[in-house]
């Protein structure tokens, strides 16, 4: 009974026996006598508007359902926690507070209250700015986290890119043989690799065909490469670099890329290390699985670099997220500018007032409607 539940709403619960018929029959009653389906997060958008949640926890119930790790379910579960918003509402009371003492200032002059007003604006502004800039460089990682990073597998014909895919899926995934041109089309997967969702996409070597189909197949890894966040060129340790594998090493100068070194296991290479100078590089034998951890660490490494940890922030996720804090850190910026060229209190106050209903667009205090079911109808159906 309503308020005790998920929507704050009085709610129904009707368990069937198993199996598809059944579930449907009783489905179909129910329906006849009025009821009808629910819309797309419309469970998850009643407990927004009942007071249940707030959108930021609203967003982070379909993060959890759609997370591809563990680690992102874990950082999708603080912001359902009220992680995420529990740091714009410190912000936002923080801003109030500002707006106050200007009031005050204004309202009561003969209190020479004015100087105090100011530095406590400039010292909140600084600190907001701060901490809006720490919010906007995590939506980066949550990012990763959420939807998760391309990266294409390419090189030449037979040099072990299948073997690849097929030691990270740590299935066979791809068809392997030693016959050059096995791959024809591009083959994706999605794996993760130490906590981050991977798309990989494993190519068709790269070379000049008279083939027709090769062709296509070459041209679509033409593409992947293109578009992946992330390449790993694969190249045979054990013969000498071609010229058009010098060819595609150059391409890969233009990307995010790592230089798989495949077949350490047949013993020393004999692979000219200098035409993938500047390149970092790892020596891996994918049939036997050797040196794919270390690889898996270097992608990840690669991917976040040195900057935050999924393990000890809130990580923001949403495009829409980042669109409203740069918003609130505009305004906040006017109010510095304001500061320092000695403007009245009533700028102050406009560019304070429209950081405070940026922020709250956020949590979903000062968002329109035609937005908020906008981001409702992005959920499965009901929820």
């Amino acid at each position: 009974l309503a308020p005790k539940t998920y929507t704050r709403q009085n709610v129904v619960e009707i368990n069937t026996h198993g199996g598809y018929r059944s579930a449907q029959a009783v489905l179909d009653l129910v329906l006849s006598q009025g009821a009808r389906l629910a819309e797309a997060g419309e469970f998850t958008k009643r407990a927004f508007l009942n007071g249940r949640i707030d959108l930021t926890q609203a967003e982070a119930v379909r993060d959890v359902i759609e997370a591809k790790t563990e680690l992102s379910r874990e950082n999708a579960l603080k912001r359902l926690g009220g992680g995420l918003a529990d740091e714009i509402k410190a912000l936002r009371d923080d801003i109030l507070t500002s707006i106050a003492h200007i009031e005050v200032s204004v309202d009561y002059p003969e209190h020479d209250e004015e100087e105090q007003s100011r530095s406590y604006a400039r010292k909140s502004a600084e600190d907001t700015v701060k901490k809006i800039d720490e919010l906007v460089e995590s939506a980066r990682l949550g990012k990763i986290y959420r939807q998760g990073v391309s990266c294409a597998i390419v090189g030449a014909p037979n040099v072990g890119k299948s073997s690849l895919l097929n030691a990270l899926a740590k299935s066979e995934r791809a068809i392997v043989t030693d016959i050059p041109g096995t791959t024809r089309d591009t083959v994706e997967e999605q794996i993760n690799a130490d906590g981050i969702p991977l798309r990989l996409v494993d190519t068709a070597g790269i070379r000049d065909t008279d083939d027709t189909v090769e062709r296509i197949g070459v041209e679509r890894s033409r593409a992947a490469l293109e578009e992946a966040e992330l390449v790993l060129m694969v190249l045979d340790m054990t013969r000498a670099i071609t010229e058009e594998e010098k060819a595609l090493v150059e391409l890969c100068r233009q990307k995010n890329t790592i230089m798989i070194l495949n077949k350490s296991d047949k013993g020393i290479g004999v692979l000219d290390k200098s035409a993938i100078d500047g390149f970092e590089t790892v020596e891996i034998s994918a049939k036997q699985g050797l040196g794919i951890d270390k690889l898996c660490d270097s992608i990840k490494k690669r991917v976040i670099g040195d900057g935050l940890s999924a393990n000890n922030n809130v990580l923001v996720a949403s495009e829409r997220n980042v669109a409203s804090l740069l918003k609130a850190r505009t305004a906040m910026q006017n109010v510095m500018t304001s500061l320092e060229t000695g403007a009245p209190e009533d700028f102050l106050t406009m560019d304070l007032t429209a950081c405070y209903e940026a922020l709250g667009e956020i949590t979903g205090e000062t968002l329109e409607d035609d937005i908020v079911d906008k981001i409702f109808s992005e959920f499965c159906l009901g929820k």
